[in-house]
């Protein structure tokens, strides 16, 4: 008899950065792209497999574009496996803004690892 063992999540950190494309926007087009984020992070924490334990915005101590760290935001979620971060990241390309996708004004870059106990606490 074979035991069935079930595997514990990917612990994962997306981390989002708005590029200089957005900011070089008219304002009045920047309220698409804002909501074009809104709904990639909604389809994400909507993905079966995922987790989200919370969310953290940079933005009052980091202000312009983030091309890499400090990022813009972060999302840190519980992920079942491998393909289902992948298909989390591929939200940039697949989320549309009229004729151009998201990864056009930010990019996401995930880190995996796994959940840290604190002994002693």
């Amino acid at each position: 008899m074979t035991q069935i063992v079930d595997k514990e999540p990917l612990r994962v950190l997306f981390c989002v950065g708005v590029t200089q494309n957005f900011f070089d926007l008219p304002a009045s087009q920047t309220g698409a792209v804002w909501k074009a984020y809104g709904e990639m992070m909604t389809a994400l924490s909507q993905m079966p497999g995922v987790t989200i334990l919370g969310t953290m915005d940079d933005d009052r101590t980091m202000v312009g574009k983030s091309d890499s760290w400090p990022w813009t935001f972060y999302i840190m979620a519980d992920v079942a496996d491998l393909d289902t971060v992948i298909a989390g990241c591929n939200l940039f390309r697949t989320t549309m803004i009229g004729e151009e996708r998201l990864w056009k004004y930010g990019r996401i870059e995930a880190r995996i690892g796994r959940a840290l106990i604190i002994q002693g606490g």
